[in-house]
């Protein structure tokens, strides 16, 4: 075997060992994620995509140079050519057939790992972002849940706050309205008052005047019967004389 075909018999084993780790359940996605983001991936980033691509060209490389080979020594015609010119070139070609599919089988595989890993490596990624994602929009709706109580237990403070007020408001625009009617009466008890007080007066100038009518009858009746004694006394004085 060639060193080439030795490095990458021994590649595939390499890859099912990264996938079997990443693909442990006790490590969570999480973990890979802050592995990944470390300085020094970041560092070699482009370089790793530069080896991702070079190793794949020359994998599919290997793989169709093993397909090639393959195809050559499974030939009927180059065995038949074989086995006539020299009788141990049979197994010499079935060997070269043998190494070829062995080649196919291993850069094919190397192929196929080589892209799950590559693609695992990716899902891991998203997943972990994912997932932080998935956190992140939980503490958002834990934190708006928590708030909306809060709004809610505010909206059924001011409720009360207001049905409170509105019962007082209501106390109070019945103590203004009792007020109110309070100074209607009194104010229609004054005018009763007034009304009569008025009348009263009226009644005592009538009766002031009528007095003074009746004053000045008696002072006219008193000179009428003083004059009345005056001649009564002349004519008795006259009768006496005669």
């Amino acid at each position: 075997m060639t060193l080439q075909w030795a490095a990458v018999a021994n590649f595939p084993y390499a890859e099912i060992g990264l996938i079997l780790i990443f693909c442990l359940p006790f490590i969570p996605p999480q973990r890979w994620q802050k592995i990944f983001s470390f300085s020094v991936w970041g560092k070699i980033a482009s370089f790793w995509n530069k080896a991702f691509l070079t190793i794949i060209i020359l994998l599919i490389v290997l793989f169709l140079d093993a397909v090639r080979e393959v195809r050559k020594y499974s030939s009927t015609h180059t065995i038949e050519k074989s086995s006539a010119n020299r009788p141990a070139a049979y197994e010499h070609t079935q060997m070269k057939l043998f190494r070829s599919q062995r080649n196919l089988y291993i850069s094919g595989f190397s192929l196929f790992f080589w892209l799950v890993l590559r693609h695992l490596v990716t899902l891991i990624t998203q997943l972990a972002k994912e997932l932080s994602n998935k956190g992140v929009l939980k503490r958002q709706v834990e934190n708006i849940n928590q708030a909306a109580k809060k709004f809610m237990e505010e909206n059924e403070r001011l409720k009360r706050l207001l049905k409170n007020y509105g019962k007082e408001e209501e106390h109070v625009l019945e103590a203004e309205n009792k007020k109110l009617e309070d100074k209607e009466k009194l104010k229609t008890e004054l005018k009763k008052a007034s009304d009569a007080l008025s009348k009263a007066q009226n009644d005592v100038m009538i009766m002031k005047m009528q007095s003074e009518r009746l004053s000045k009858e008696y002072d006219r009746l008193l000179r009428e019967r003083s004059g009345l004694q005056d001649r009564a006394g002349k004519d008795k004085k006259c009768l006496l004389t005669l």
